[in-house]
């Protein structure tokens, strides 16, 4: 199983559309999403705070801002 995880903060609306698009991605592959505040972290919030919502696919970002299917796809297939 490939672990993703989401940085996100709260009230971020482009991470919780991000999140919902994922849903149905992730519960036909078997998978979860570990959603991690990157205000919690001044490492994770120097590195991330901007460009939220970031998506890492096994700690590799497939994704900044917005959710590019073709990417996470190819990512994802990669790791097959």
């Amino acid at each position: 199983m490939s672990r993703l995880t989401l940085y996100s903060r709260e009230g971020c609306g482009l991470c919780d559309e991000l999140l919902l698009a994922l849903g149905p991605w992730t519960e036909a592959r078997g998978e979860r999403i570990e959603v991690l505040d990157v205000d919690a972290d001044p490492l994770l919030k120097r590195r991330y705070g901007l460009k939220i919502p970031v998506l890492l696919l096994d700690g590799e970002p497939v994704a900044y801002g917005h959710l590019d299917w073709d990417k996470l796809e190819s990512a994802w297939n990669a790791r097959r």
